[in-house]
């Protein structure tokens, strides 16, 4: 969402930030202020994908609507989170992928509201495929793939939700028992059930992530900036600093963890902690249980 909003602003655009609070949860009241009658569309992402947090797309839907600007959410993240009323969040766009749903990699979807059809313009020229939208011939296994994750979703999303979270919960008591300064970055609630981001204060994340692989996959921030040394320019929005930035991680949980997984990340989260926490600290940050 950003990227496109940069190519935008080169193309005359002009782009205005919503802040988000500690909580990292976008403020509604500068949503509402930014809107005015030059405003050409409002895009906020549903569910973040490192901190975790469910955004109020409904009420931001109703400022949208109500000030007659289109409004756009990004539910990669949300498909495995909360349940997607197109119709109450009052959302005239909405981006999909597959295989943040366990579906294949490769393929997403676009909605697009009727009555606004017509508004949208193709980024790609060729055939007429997709009502000249997007050209080239569809990828029918990906697409079917797509559909049978959705439909298993709409059969397990309740119950797998509450699972994940129950575990997700357990994860950080275990970890708080051994590392009581850990913390969680975001709202804890609303949430992807899920996300677990969380700082070790006085960890060096990188540190942490050296000593647990190669028993444990877990990174600093998204896939999508993997690579890149920067803090996460999401928790710096949160009002981290570049130091606190440095010392989070994210843990992702998903439909095929077990409980014995989950005890088995505290511990080496726990050892990892230990070894890599800075060696001027006086007192140690994790003990042993």
């Amino acid at each position: 969402m950003l990227a496109a909003a940069r190519a935008l602003a080169n193309e005359g655009f002009e782009i205005d930030v919503v802040p988000i609070g500690s909580d990292g949860v976008v403020d509604i009241d500068a949503v509402a202020a930014c809107i005015d009658e030059r405003t050409a569309i409002v895009s906020v992402m549903a569910v973040n994908n490192e901190v975790g947090v469910i955004q109020p797309i409904t009420a931001i839907g109703a400022i949208c609507r109500s000030a007659g600007a289109l409004f756009h959410s990004d539910c990669a993240q949300a498909l495995t989170a909360i349940p997607i009323d197109v119709q109450a969040w009052n959302v005239d766009l909405l981006s999909l992928s597959a295989h943040k749903a366990y579906g294949p990699k490769g393929i997403g979807a676009l909605y697009v509201r009727r009555a606004i059809r017509s508004r949208v313009r193709p980024l790609m020229f060729g055939g007429g495929q997709e009502e000249g939208l997007r050209p080239g011939t569809l990828p029918t296994t990906l697409c079917v793939g797509f559909g049978a994750a959705c439909k298993i979703l709409t059969h397990e999303l309740d119950v797998e939700s509450l699972r994940m979270a129950a575990m997700r919960d357990r994860l950080f008591r275990l970890l708080s028992l051994s590392c009581p300064d850990v913390m969680i970055n975001g709202a804890r609630e609303p949430r992807h059930p899920g996300n677990l981001n969380i700082r070790f204060p006085r960890v060096d994340a990188d540190l942490l992530l050296a000593a647990a692989r190669p028993r444990l996959a877990i990174a600093t921030g998204s896939a999508c900036t993997s690579g890149i040394p920067e803090p996460s320019h999401v928790l710096l929005a949160m009002g981290l600093n570049s130091e606190e930035a440095g010392e989070s991680v994210r843990v992702s949980l998903g439909r095929f963890t077990t409980a014995d997984e989950i005890a088995e990340t505290a511990e080496i989260l726990i050892a990892a902690a230990r070894e890599a926490r800075e060696p001027t600290v006086p007192n140690p940050i994790c003990h042993d249980r």
